[in-house]
């Protein structure tokens, strides 16, 4: 019986051991499916803080449900280690590591590297690897697979499979999650494929198969970049209106009447999280290397980096209304999650804002109720103070960075002196209310 007939008949008979390397806003959701499928499950991360509270059952993705997680580990279906070498143990592993850019905004792929030469030197004969991390296309095939041979001294698609299937997670939604949004899946070849297909259909609803891992990538990218591009429109055309007088939360709500070609998108001060800001950046690297000038794309990443500096104006103006300038005021930011109702700050416009603004002599504080604490981008370290009304009229500026559901409009408008409305939250225009 070669590898993938034994692989196979051990998917079919529900005994074969998922590995998930990464243990954060993909990773751990995805290893909790598994297990809650009933699939033997090995979460690997470097963080020994985050294997001991996995082990304890203490959950930190707020996406996951406390009593799943608890349910999962305590039925040892789902075990947290550091400890690498257990990869020797999984017929599949699926990598969820971070994909950042680096001060350059090129792709840092050192969490990817590091991941496969692990499994290389790990991985027993006739194991499934997929990555899920975003990346560029040709990732798959052009850096993970002759890192994986040369570590491991096994043959790709004879001794082990590579395949990538796009993480679509979507921090805070309460319709989508990851078993019911339907997941891409590529691999090198057809064998990859359907063992892929056999074991990720046991954790998730819908398959979507595609001919390659090149084009699974490209997938990704596609569908951030779209965003990408579309919320910079509407961020531009926001700036326009504004100076020209005219509400663009109107228009938008006008041009949403029209039943087939519009898409709705909504304008803010930037764009954050760990895929839309990034994405850009990830396939101008590789079309470089096909001498291709991604001249649209390249245009929409540069309007949301400039996004916070043009919010600093619309501060700076809001205050000079008031005959004050920003240095020596009390700003006092609402929100620092890049999205509303979630805890997660990474690429967070609020971030560049509020540096921004304490570099031009600006007293910063902000309040999230979803994050305590919180380092800017350029290694400031804050925490959250109450919102009360006394909080609000101490301030000078009022900022509404993110549209948190439990920010009350009418206690912040009852309390606040200025307010410059970055999110539309308050409905209505006043001399003290500033709109986006």
């Amino acid at each position: 019986m070669n590898h993938s007939e034994l692989l196979l008949q051990k998917i079919a008979a529900n005994t074969e051991v998922v590995g998930i390397i990464g243990l954060g806003y993909v990773g751990l959701p995805l290893a909790v499916g598994f297990a809650q499928a009933g699939i033997n499950v090995i979460g690997f991360d470097k963080s020994q803080n985050k294997v001991d509270q996995i082990n304890s059952g203490e959950n930190y993705i707020k996406d996951i449900r406390d009593a799943v997680l608890r349910e999962v580990v305590d039925n040892i279906k789902l075990v947290a280690t550091t400890d690498f070498t257990r990869i020797k143990e999984c017929d599949a592993l699926l990598i969820c590591v971070p994909t950042p850019l680096d001060k350059f905004r090129k792709p840092d792929m050192s969490y990817i590297e590091s991941a496969c030469m692990a499994i290389g030197q790990n991985m027993k004969p006739g194991t499934f690897i997929s990555l899920e991390s975003t990346t560029y296309p040709t990732t798959t095939e052009d850096l993970m697979l002759p890192i994986i041979e040369k570590e491991s001294g096994l043959e790709s698609e004879v001794d082990f499979w590579l395949a990538y299937s796009p993480e679509r997670v979507d921090p805070g939604n309460a319709s989508f999650h990851t078993k019911n949004t339907p997941k891409v899946l590529g691999a090198i070849t057809k064998e990859g494929l359907e063992i892929g297909e056999k074991i990720y259909s046991k954790a998730i609803d819908t398959l979507h198969l595609v001919s390659s891992p090149k084009v699974a990538e490209m997938v990704k990218i596609l569908e951030n970049t779209y965003r990408l591009v579309n919320i910079s429109l509407i961020n531009e055309l926001a700036l326009l209106s504004g100076k020209m007088g005219i509400d663009i939360w109107e228009v938008i709500e006008a041009a949403k009447t029209k039943p087939f070609g519009f898409q709705a998108f909504y304008p803010g001060p930037g764009i954050g999280g760990h895929c839309i800001p990034l994405d850009p950046f990830y396939l101008e690297h590789i079309a470089k290397k096909f001498d291709f000038d991604l001249s649209m794309i390249h245009a929409a990443g540069h309007i949301n980096m400039r996004m916070p500096h043009y919010m600093y104006i619309k501060i700076a103006t809001a205050l000079n209304s008031q005959q004050k300038a920003v240095n020596g005021s009390k700003i006092l930011f609402l929100g620092v999650a890049y999205k509303p109702n979630i805890d997660d700050a990474r690429e967070s416009p609020a971030l560049e804002i509020m540096d921004i603004t304490a570099h031009k002599g600006g007293l910063v504080s902000y309040h999230d109720p979803y994050i305590p604490s919180v380092e800017t981008h350029h290694g400031a370290s804050l925490q959250s103070v109450p919102l009360t009304p006394e909080t609000l009229h101490a301030a000078d500026c009022v900022v509404l960075t993110t549209n948190h559901q439990v920010f009350n409009p009418e206690m912040i408008k009852g309390h606040a002196r200025l307010i410059v409305d970055l999110r539309n939250v308050i409905k209505e225009s006043s001399d003290n209310i500033f709109k986006l």
